[in-house]
């Protein structure tokens, strides 16, 4: 496993994560932050579930994010008549072989955007869990092996619930964290209109700033960011705090807690560091509690403001 005991490995990943903030926010304007934790859920070999309204840039980010590493975007358009195998491919028989043949569905990318994921039957949601958890999928009891770096993106509209699925929890756990892009403001939405009215557009204009060789090894080296036994008290306090709560129905399961951990080293990387501090662990608490927990109020960020504000946090440095 790649180690960050050097300087020099410091700064080329530095240097490296530079280069990818400044092409994303090139076509996602005004977003730096919620770039900031995409980027961190990417190197956290995580998920992403954006829940959020049409129009908003999500499927621009995806395009993005495939450009920036050099990999293969695929897109699947969720839809009550999509099959698991409209997903995950298929076999057929080849009547000049007379033989099965394997035809590779959309998963078998680097990053692929399942659009609008809760428009899709829960069959077809579900062929998505083997290849987010061990990217891999099954067809016919044969396994097939996805890149070592893939990347879901899923979307869903969180105002027409008309026709839609809600994504069971087992399906939502899979995700590392959950956001909202929102709005871009006055400013950039001013810069929006100039860059369409251009020849070339930022998203046309993106050009690899890594290739998927070293997007993995940062991967790696992000499971290296030290985790003192204090911080990882902290984070047991709390995910402990999610499972004891009134107003919780289904709290952070183990596997949440590893995730957690895991976009906190990442957040940390991005900050320069090769060690999580506490205030890591409560940044990125909003966006993984937001995608996994059950409550009993609507007030979900108010849930866990409470969380954050109950659980002492170590003084550590």
């Amino acid at each position: 496993m790649t180690m960050l005991d050097t300087t020099e490995d410091i700064e080329v990943f530095d240097k490296t994560l530079h280069g990818l903030r400044r092409q994303l926010n090139r076509v996602l304007l005004g977003k730096h932050d919620a770039i900031e934790l995409v980027i961190a859920c990417l190197l956290a070999h995580g998920h992403l579930l954006l829940d959020d309204l049409p129009g908003t840039g999500k499927t621009t980010l995806a395009k993005a994010i495939a450009a920036c590493v050099g990999g293969k975007l695929a897109r699947v358009q969720c839809t009550p008549d999509l099959l698991p195998s409209d997903v995950t491919g298929f076999n057929l028989f080849n009547q000049k072989t007379r033989e099965f043949e394997f035809h590779h569905g959309p998963v078998f990318s680097d990053v692929l955007l399942a659009d609008e994921l809760n428009r899709t039957t829960p069959r077809t949601q579900s062929a998505l869990l083997e290849a987010m958890a061990e990217r891999q999928v099954t067809i016919d009891a044969v396994p097939y092996d996805l890149p070592k770096t893939f990347f879901v993106i899923a979307t869903q509209n969180p105002i027409d619930s008309h026709g839609a699925y809600p994504l069971p929890e087992a399906q939502l756990d899979r995700f590392t964290i959950k956001l909202k892009i929102g709005y871009p403001d006055r400013e950039s939405q001013m810069g929006i209109l100039e860059a369409a009215s251009s020849v070339e557009s930022a998203g046309e204009a993106l050009s690899p700033v890594l290739s998927l060789d070293e997007l993995a090894r940062i991967q790696e080296a992000v499971h290296t960011i030290t985790v003192h036994p204090q911080v990882r008290a902290y984070l047991v306090d709390l995910v402990q705090a999610t499972q004891g709560d009134a107003a919780i129905q289904l709290g952070v399961s183990p596997r949440g807690m590893l995730l957690w951990q895991r976009i906190a080293q990442a957040w940390a990387m991005l900050q320069g560091r090769d060690f999580v501090t506490p205030s890591d662990v409560a940044h990125v608490a909003r966006p993984v509690l937001s995608v996994r927990l059950l409550t009993t109020t609507d007030d979900v960020d108010g849930v866990i403001e409470r969380l954050l504000d109950t659980v002492a946090a170590p003084e550590y440095r």
